[in-house]
């Protein structure tokens, strides 16, 4: 795994409180256009599915249950855990018209439309029928899905992720940063400056002695001037300048 990977891993997305989800991924122009900043949509009802529930995911071979493609079985290619959508590569698709612009009509492209989780179920390995799925540990510790119906083992697929890399498959080269190395603590905090971290490593010994330093507060500077301003004026004696004398005009 690559560091970028892991970079991308820990950055959260810092999305509105009533933000909507949607087929594409926040922080794309597609999205931006969908959620403005000056719009405030309704809050969207969705079901809670726990995490022991939820046992689809990318690259699943599942099957519809209701809908106009019920009975058909196809690949899960994308999971939207925030809406409890699931969508199916080339089924429960409706038509669309991109590009029309003026005098030209466009052209019309299929789109996957979602389906919710409970609309589909898991199809079996072994007979290709679908199945309820529970979650059991093996003698090993290994947490897996096993099917109700035929007790087989069904393992997560390895299903490659939008920058094409499939992390089961993926091996380092030479210019790729490891997990280890990544996760690896290099940094001991020290209260030396960075002046003096320079000079231990390079082997610089000082032996020079800083002179002592003394620092006023501002409000305490401030009221040391105002007192002895005070002081000044109470120990000099206030007298008043002589007026000038007033000279006759002459018009």
């Amino acid at each position: 795994m690559r560091l970028s990977a892991l970079l991308a891993m820990a950055v959260k997305a810092d999305l509105p409180r009533n933000y909507r989800y949607g087929m594409s991924r926040p922080g794309t122009m597609a999205e931006k256009k969908r959620n403005p900043p000056w719009k405030r949509p309704r809050p969207v009802l969705v079901e809670p599915i726990p995490e022991d529930s939820w046992n689809v995911y990318c690259g699943d071979m599942v099957e519809i249950l209701e809908g106009k493609d019920a009975g058909k079985q196809g690949k899960v290619v994308q999971i939207i855990r925030e809406r409890n959508w699931v969508i199916l590569e080339g089924l429960n698709t409706h038509f669309r018209i991109v590009g029309n612009y003026k005098d030209f009509r466009g052209t019309m492209v299929p789109s996957e439309a979602p389906l919710l989780f409970r609309q589909v179920k898991l199809v079996d390995p072994t007979d290709r029928k679908p199945t309820e799925v529970e979650w059991r540990f093996t003698e090993e510790g290994e947490r897996v899905r096993v099917s109700l119906r035929t007790g087989r083992i069904i393992p997560k697929p390895e299903f490659p992720r939008p920058d094409g890399i499939v992390p089961e498959q993926w091996i380092d080269g030479p210019k790729d940063t490891s997990v280890e190395d990544a996760l690896e603590k290099t940094y001991v905090p020290c209260l030396k400056t960075l002046g003096e971290e320079v000079m231990e490593a390079m082997g610089i010994v000082e032996t020079r002695r800083h002179r002592k330093i003394y620092w006023v507060l501002r409000s305490s500077w401030s009221r040391c001037w105002a007192l002895s301003t005070s002081l000044l004026s109470i120990s000099m004696p206030v007298t008043e300048s002589p007026r000038p004398k007033a000279r006759n005009r002459v018009r």
